[in-house]
């Protein structure tokens, strides 16, 4: 059946039977391409039939579906003519595992970074009012995402200005008992049915014009408010200017197209709630949603991840250093923005549960709430995605640097992060952070320096950032790390020709190359300057004024980034006759397995002795 499916239109006709076949297979689509390539499994496979319904009752892409982050969305591109393509999800060249204007007229708003669906929202609804068309807007949200704060702006304004916009709100965490449920939806069937409507409309008109009308109608009003008070789970959204419509069962496809027409009649803003189980059909993603939120390839049979175990990723050990040093240190507090396995701060809130905080995805206020603990002596490490750390650049500069306070950043998934691609890259780190004064920066090359750069940070009273990939490590032993100089940097290897300045673990590909350059008589110097901000200064200027040839390289955008610094820096020295080169990205960078996207933007060792070849030749 799904392979007849060309788009939403095709699924209109469908018996109630047939769409639940057509969920069934949905799911097994999902599940055997995500068992293959990766991806986003347990919150797909929970919002099949909602898809499905959202599909059938509205008419996309007349209708705008606008999802939050993507994550839920596999069974919307199944459904919107992607069948084919989606064997090649989040392959090189391939599909994206979000949503993306480019790929589908039905992808009416790019999604991979949390809670903006809402704010979208608004923009569509005002826009269409201006232009006088006359379309549906649905936003589906995800539960986590409204502990965002960019969703409560947007709810707070779709209020005031009172849009018709619905909004799904997909719960898949919340559970509320059956008897306020069931009346929840009776009073929300009530509110929304057109006779309902009609009827409260001449009451009112009747009870105005009446001896007391309009005192008995105000009395109407406040019973009709009190009751809603006492029995309405959904009362904050009334209070907000929408109306609420729920809990209803996420799974059930005949539930789901009743409300979402009854959404339809609403005039004004509306939130249906939707309630669903992460992993739904699939065992092992329902008993561990979180596991199987995003998951590499596994076995389909049993649920388990293939891959090597060792060595351990730079993530694993910032977590088990973080672990250590905080047995010796009362005062280190851990905070993440929704990310606690992710970044690893799982192990932390393990061992040292009243001293982990996961704010949800407010990054904003992981940053600003660890400038108050600094301000009272604590000492907070905020590990955040770097990609998702740019949503508080504000509070990095005003709440932390400004005033100077000791909070450490550790930036995972700095660089390219693989098949999340373009809105996941950690690509503008080091550009965004280079500029902010007090802020240390810097960037190990193994486990080791990851390890002691994150015990330098923790005793160097100033904010201090420590960026690093998605990968795993190169095997050192990192369980006796040391305070390193700040601003120091480390020669690598001597040489004469040319000098490299490997940022972070692409000390470990300069490496590689200069072993290839050596075998053609090419003498190559290798610098690691561990610190980016401030950096050395000294190391760096006398190797280049001996080779007059510099190669920069850094997984990171070149514009802004370490590469200018050290260009200026030479420029600004005096040293005008030396050769600079600087290798690192340029724009946004599509999906693809990490080792094929370093390969397109030539940061490998075949990659780096052919732009060394070219320098030495000019």
């Amino acid at each position: 059946m799904l392979e007849k499916i060309k788009s939403p239109r095709d699924i209109k006709n469908l018996s109630l039977i047939d769409l639940y076949r057509l969920s069934e297979e949905i799911r097994g689509k999902i599940l055997e391409v995500v068992a293959k390539n990766g991806g986003h499994l347990a919150p797909s496979l929970g919002a099949v039939e909602l898809i499905i319904a959202l599909h059938y009752v509205f008419d996309s892409p007349k209708d705008k579906l606008i999802f939050d982050v993507g994550h839920q969305a596999y069974a919307h591109k199944l459904l919107t003519g992607r069948t084919e393509k989606f064997e090649t999800l989040r392959q090189l060249g391939g599909i994206s595992g979000f949503l993306k204007r480019s790929e589908s007229e039905h992808d009416v708003f790019g999604a991979g970074h949390a809670s903006t669906a809402l704010a979208a929202a608004l923009g569509f609804a005002v826009a269409r009012d201006l232009k006088k068309e006359k379309h549906e807007i649905v936003a589906i949200v995800g539960d986590g995402a409204l502990t965002g704060g960019l969703s409560w702006e947007a709810l707070n304004n779709i209020g005031h200005l009172k849009k018709k916009i619905i909004v799904v709100l997909n719960d898949n965490e919340m559970s509320i008992s059956r008897s306020i449920g069931a009346i929840s939806e009776y009073l929300s069937r009530m509110r929304t049915e057109p006779s309902y409507l009609k009827i409260k409309e001449d009451l009112e008109f009747i009870l105005k014009r009446i001896p007391l009308g309009l005192p008995l109608w105000e009395t109407i009003q406040r019973v009709k408010e009190a009751i809603k008070h006492l029995f309405v789970p959904g009362m904050l959204f009334e209070e907000l200017g929408f109306t609420y419509l729920g809990p209803i069962d996420g799974h059930n496809i005949e539930a789901l197209i009743e409300i979402l027409k009854r959404a339809k009649n609403v005039d004004g803003p509306a939130i249906v709630h939707i309630l669903t189980k992460k992993g739904k059909g699939y065992p092992p993603a329902e008993r561990n949603p979180e596991r199987f939120h995003g998951v590499p390839p596994f076995d389909l049979e049993t649920g388990a991840v293939e891959g090597q175990e060792f060595p351990l990723t730079y993530t694993d050990v910032f977590a088990r250093t973080l672990v250590s040093l905080a047995e010796c240190n009362e005062k280190i507090i851990a905070i993440t923005a929704a990310m606690p396995l992710g970044t690893g701060l799982s192990l932390f809130a393990q061992k040292f549960p009243e001293r982990f905080f996961d704010v949800g995805m407010g990054e904003g206020c992981a940053v600003t709430f660890a400038a108050g603990l600094a301000c009272r002596g604590f000492q907070p490490v905020v590990a955040i995605y770097s990609t998702f750390l740019q949503r508080a650049y504000d509070m990095i500069i005003h709440d932390v640097c400004l005033q100077n306070l000791p909070v450490v950043f550790s930036l995972d998934r700095a660089g390219l992060v693989g098949e999340d691609g373009a809105t996941h890259h950690g690509l503008f780190d080091i550009a965004y952070l280079l500029p902010i004064p007090n802020l240390i920066v810097s960037a190990p090359s193994n486990e080791w320096e990851l390890a002691s750069l994150l015990k330098t940070a923790l005793q160097s009273n100033m904010p201090f950032a420590i960026r690093y990939p998605r990968e795993r490590g190169i095997g050192v032993p990192f369980d006796n790390p040391e305070i390193l100089q700040i601003g120091k940097g480390e020669i690598v290897r001597e040489g004469r020709d040319l000098c490299i300045v490997a940022v972070g673990t692409m000390v470990n590909i300069a490496k590689e190359a200069s072993e290839m350059l050596a075998r053609e008589g090419i003498d190559v110097a290798i610098i690691n300057p561990r610190f980016l901000k401030p950096f050395d200064e000294e190391l760096i200027f006398s190797y280049s004024a001996e080779t007059k040839r510099v190669l920069i390289v850094e997984e990171g955008i070149i514009t802004g980034g370490f590469g200018t610094q050290i260009a200026r820096f030479l420029h600004e020295k005096g040293l005008r006759d030396v050769r600079i080169k600087i290798v690192g990205l340029n724009g946004f960078i599509e999906h693809g397995k990490r080792s094929e996207l370093l390969q397109l933007v030539g940061l490998t060792p075949q990659g780096i002795f052919n732009i060394a070849r070219d320098l030495l030749d000019k």
